[in-house]
């Protein structure tokens, strides 16, 4: 669950990234432009405005003087060369324009231009001149670049008739005006400025809250995985889980889910039944199969002949009064009615029992028995009939499944609010990918799983051996390797530790 939570975190995460940076990204050009077209719109504005202004100045100034141009006195000018420039008082008007501003009259010489052509590279004004003669005399406007490598100037080329040099004749001359945006562009650079110091809080804030909002979202799944965990052991069938309201896809799943429970346990419960009954109704007719079997074998005059089948009839009829028997525990244990009555023992009484019944097991089939229990007592809230059968199930299986020659150790410890329980024998040991279904029921290591031969038994052992323990709080493990023998280790808590329902 937390993975989900954190995947749709992420993924919330990196769709708000994603549009953030679309979004910051459309937001930083389209401001660019607009302050590119507000930058425009003021050179533009002006531009328009010096140029009225120059056309008005040499218009009024003319009708009051009648003369414009000036004779400019030029050191090292070569003999009989005039150079004409506009007068200083009308000159002196243009001063305060800081772009680019020139004037010339209608054969084409440049009679006045502003300090921001001076400032430029002598190419700048041979630019200036040539926009300044082209024919024919016309507004004209456009872009013009003066310094190769920069950016280019806006520029205004505007006819000025009714002005003149003193000729008596009027006459139209070309003011050119030409500006480009000063400074850098204010706006985008503060935003982008903004957007990088803001949208990484924007990111944690939101990345935060999509976390938080995940885990609300997925809190009814959290409730639903819950209750479910509590069914595992197949005696909390009867549990179903809160739908929460609102007829969304979690509610679905909760009612989906509940009547898949319902179903599974009408199931369990009709296989329990059928188990616990079989099981019952089949005692009785195995205990007069038996009774009739065993007066069979003692009377006189049953012939030879037919006492080794008897003996193989009982036999067999024992093994099923011991697998109905167990069937009826594990039935009664899966409904809950197979409890405990428990009470303080001395674990060590228990241990010492089983081990006399290993080594009389033991001694058929030439295998050594050992024990180990401590010199204080082991107390344990336990039940004696049921603590005796783990015990022999265990020990019965250690021995059975080592061959001549071998050892089986049965082991008492203390390990700290703890009893350990240890079987440990040489046997033929559990291949690694069989240890996960020792618990199972029927199931049995044995390649051939037969019930029959050197190793006969029904598969129930172990199953009920870790019902007993789980029953009693404890737990049971097994570490085992092929040929090396077989480890049991069971640890059931002591005086003062309650067991488990």
């Amino acid at each position: 669950m937390q993975s989900i939570r954190r995947r749709l975190a992420v993924s919330y995460s990196l769709a708000l990234t994603a549009t953030v940076g679309v979004f910051g990204v459309a937001l930083y050009w389209e401001r660019r432009a607009s302050a590119v077209r507000e930058q425009e719109e003021q050179v533009a504005a002006r531009i328009n405005v010096e140029v009225t202004f120059g056309v008005r100045v040499l218009q009024e100034q003319y009708r009051t003087t009648q003369n414009l141009v000036a004779r400019i006195p030029t050191i090292g000018a070569a003999p009989g060369e005039v150079l004409l420039g506009l007068q200083r008082d009308v000159g002196n008007y243009f001063e305060g324009i800081r772009d680019v501003f020139a004037i010339a009259d209608n054969v084409g010489r440049v009679l006045y231009t502003s300090g921001a052509v001076s400032a430029l590279p002598p190419e700048a004004a041979t630019r200036i001149r040539q926009a300044l003669v082209r024919q024919p005399i016309e507004r004209r406007a456009g872009r013009i670049t003066l310094v190769q490598g920069e950016e280019p100037y806006r520029y205004v080329i505007e006819p000025v008739p009714g002005v003149g040099d003193g000729s008596g004749v009027a006459q139209t001359w070309v003011l050119l005006v030409a500006a480009r945006p000063e400074g850098p562009l204010y706006g985008p650079s503060q935003l982008l400025m903004s957007m990088l110091i803001v949208a990484p809080l924007i990111l944690v804030a939101s990345s935060l809250l999509g976390y938080w909002l995940a885990g609300r979202s997925l809190e009814p799944v959290d409730q639903m995985i819950e209750e479910l965990e509590a069914v595992q052991d197949g005696r909390s069938l009867h549990r179903r889980i809160a739908v929460p309201p609102g007829g969304d896809e979690i509610s679905r799943l909760g009612s989906t889910l509940n009547a898949m429970l319902a179903r599974v346990e009408q199931s369990f419960t009709s296989l329990r039944r059928f188990t616990a009954d079989a099981s019952h109704e089949l005692k009785t007719p195995l205990m007069v199969l038996r009774a009739g079997v065993e007066r069979s074998l003692t009377h006189p005059k049953v012939p030879a002949e037919l006492v080794d089948s008897l003996d193989e009839t009982l036999r067999q009829i024992n093994q099923m009064t011991e697998l109905i028997t167990n069937l009826l525990t594990l039935a009664r244990a899966d409904e809950g009615r197979a409890g405990l009555v428990t009470a303080p023992a001395d674990l060590r009484n228990y241990v010492v029992e089983a081990a006399e019944t290993a080594e009389l097991l033991g001694a058929e089939q030439g295998v050594a028995v050992q024990f180990t229990v401590p010199d204080r007592p082991v107390v344990a809230s336990v039940e004696a009939g049921r603590i005796r059968q783990l015990l022999l199930n265990l020990v019965t299986n250690a021995v059975k499944y080592t061959p001549s020659g071998g050892e089986v150790e049965l082991t008492l410890d203390l390990l700290g609010t703890e009893a350990e329980l240890t079987v440990r024998d040489t046997g033929i040991g559990i291949a690694p990918g069989d240890l996960e279904h020792v618990f199972d029921r029927f199931w049995r290591a044995d390649p051939a799983r037969s019930r029959t031969g050197d190793r006969p038994g029904v598969g129930l052992g172990l199953a009920i051996a870790k019902w007993i323990v789980e029953a009693h709080g404890g737990t049971i493990t097994i570490q085992s390797r092929p040929g090396r023998g077989t480890t049991v280790r069971v640890l059931l808590p002591m005086d003062g530790h309650e067991p488990r329902a």
